[in-house]
């Protein structure tokens, strides 16, 4: 059995991860056991996810298998475009400068602020009463 290159990566936004095995291939993109059009049905939501693919030129060079988890569906498009982009790192590092040009080597750190004890929200206080 012949054996075929597979670069593993993890992309992460907000509270979404991405954990993809990439392939050379025709381009054939599943996530989550789900076709890559039934489960980013949008055309924004598709661009941010190939947006990698496409400045590196690759577009279907590569067959993916993408899982995700956590957050909203834009979250989980922007953790598989951040770790399809440190996939193609691991293929070819002379693509790091095309794609830290576009910002898609970039987490995006932004998470909810715990709630903390003695109020009702992250920052919100209880009422106070003067008397």
């Amino acid at each position: 059995m012949p054996q075929t290159e597979e670069f593993v990566a993890t992309g992460r936004r907000r509270t979404s991860v991405a954990r993809i095995r990439m392939t050379p291939g025709s381009g054939k993109i599943d996530i989550n056991g789900r076709s890559f059009e039934d489960y980013f049905p949008t055309a924004p939501l598709q661009n941010v996810v190939l947006q990698p693919l496409q400045s590196a030129k690759a577009v279907n060079a590569y067959d993916l298998w993408i899982n995700t988890s956590g957050g909203g569906i834009m979250g989980q498009a922007g953790a598989a475009q951040l770790a399809i982009a440190r996939a193609l790192l691991q293929v070819d590092a002379n693509l790091r400068g095309p794609l830290k040009a576009e910002g898609l080597l970039r987490r995006d750190p932004r998470m909810k602020e715990r709630k903390k004890s003695g109020q009702p929200g992250a920052r919100k206080r209880f009422q106070f009463s003067k008397r």
